[in-house]
């Protein structure tokens, strides 16, 4: 088992970015979910609506990179500091109401938990309850927008054993998984590569009790690096 994909969004429901390694504290992944976008009634930006978030159509036109602060790239390749209150203005024409960004203070960015992951194996398992994308390829691991992609052979969801044991990630991180990931309908939703589907959350709620991947706390911090070796230990 390894790690082959680590990814990091440092605006929430933005599109993000792809790295070769990052560190990992008590909050995930370094530079991950720094920044949300906020209407004036103190919501945040998603591709829902609940208590805290408020559906914005339109984030996954945009792609954000880590700084300090973040910076967010526009459709027509402008880029504005999180801070920048033209950036905010660019945004709320694009999203076609009023935004700002927002850093992240008392109350995490994070829907679930600080670090989410997800396998191989149960992309492939996915795949074979509800067939891959157009272009024939599996099921595509960005429409999870986990942190963590991890390469486990055959079919199967063996992260359903995980939480309450440990994954041991490289020579130092240590991951304590907790519980299954619910999804919502940003899984179906098109953004980069990936096109607009209506069926993949159905058959999680058909199939798996409506999950896909865990999420997990950080036990001991670390680096966390494309290849690393990933070894489980049971609850």
């Amino acid at each position: 088992m390894r790690v082959i994909q680590i990814r990091r969004y440092p605006v929430k429901s933005m599109l993000g970015e792809v790295v070769e390694a990052a560190d990992v504290g008590e909050r995930g992944l370094a530079g991950d979910r720094l920044w949300a976008v906020r209407d004036p009634d103190g919501k945040f930006g998603s591709g829902k609506n609940t208590r805290r978030f408020r559906r914005m159509p339109g984030l996954f036109g945009l792609r954000a990179y880590a700084g300090e602060p973040a910076v967010v790239e526009l459709p027509d390749g402008r880029r504005f500091a999180a801070d920048d209150p033209d950036g905010h203005r660019a945004v709320g024409d694009l999203l076609g109401r009023t935004v700002t960004l927002a850093p992240e203070s008392g109350v995490p960015h994070h829907d679930e938990g600080p670090v989410s992951v997800i396998t191989t194996a149960a992309l492939r398992r996915l795949t074979e309850l509800a067939g891959g994308e157009p272009d024939g390829s599996g099921v595509d691991p960005l429409r999870f927008r986990a942190n963590l992609l991890i390469d486990v052979p055959g079919s199967g969801f063996p992260e359903d054993d995980w939480p309450g044991g440990e994954l041991r990630i490289g020579p130092d991180l240590v991951l304590r998984p907790v519980r299954a990931l619910t999804r919502c309908v940003m899984i179906d939703m098109a953004q980069e590569r990936a096109g607009e589907r209506n069926d993949l959350l159905k058959t999680l709620a058909d199939r798996h009790a409506l999950t896909f991947g865990v999420y997990a706390t950080v036990e001991r911090p670390g680096r966390v690096a494309f290849g690393d070796a990933v070894i489980p230990r049971p609850r």
